[in-house]
């Protein structure tokens, strides 16, 4: 996999020695990366500057003084975070089966210390991979729903019918308008939704 050069990797460890060894092997493949050294710190920078549409992942350290690791993550989640920034957990032997359940719950992986070089980085690439995935998906949500918004509110009941395989005559009577006012509306909203039949329109709606 080819690294994404826009991408940026947070890492999250207390240890001033891990963090300085994964930011150089960051470095040496061409990853961008910040690091904490606690998780008020990386909050503090969320805070202060929000995560924008690059790719992102973090490296998290299970046990911290202060929040711990596994709060962190909590609070990521709570935040609907996870997609867009992949959690990838630095463990320690003891600390396994946490990691084991905090993936169940929605991590992206964890890496057990110490680890190895590659392995570490090819995981932060898949993770990358999926965050930029996710923001592409989003954005594809976000234009969706813009093109909802423009709809007038005839439109989006006319729409709503077409989705559900109603003819024009049918929709024509539920709404009580004639069926050439109908063909006018489904017209305009295949025009605003950039789709050209009842299946794409369809298709494109489960993406919300």
């Amino acid at each position: 996999m080819q690294p994404l050069i826009d991408a940026l990797i947070f890492i999250v460890d207390d240890d001033a020695s891990v963090r300085e060894a994964l930011a150089w092997l960051l470095r040496s493949r061409r990853l961008v990366s910040e690091h904490f050294a606690s998780a008020e710190e990386f909050e503090q920078r969320l805070a202060e500057s929000p995560l924008n549409d690059q790719p992102h992942c973090l490296l998290l350290d299970v046990r911290m003084p202060g929040t711990s690791g596994l709060v962190l993550f909590e609070r990521l989640a709570e935040r609907g975070l996870l997609d867009t920034l992949p959690v990838i957990f630095l463990t320690g032997h003891a600390d396994v089966p946490t990691a084991v359940d905090l993936v169940k719950r929605g991590a992206f992986d964890f890496c057990e210390k110490p680890f190895s070089d590659n392995a570490l980085v090819d995981r932060i690439e898949h993770a990358l991979g999926v965050s930029l995935r996710a923001i592409e998906a989003q954005k594809r949500r976000q234009k969706l729903k813009r093109r909802i918004d423009e709809l007038t509110e005839r439109e989006r009941e006319v729409m709503r019918r077409v989705v559900e395989g109603l003819p024009n005559k049918l929709i024509a009577e539920q709404l009580s308008i004639s069926v050439r006012t109908v063909e006018v509306h489904r017209a305009r909203v295949f025009e605003k939704m950039e789709v050209r039949s009842a299946v794409e329109l369809a298709n494109l709606l489960r993406e919300i």
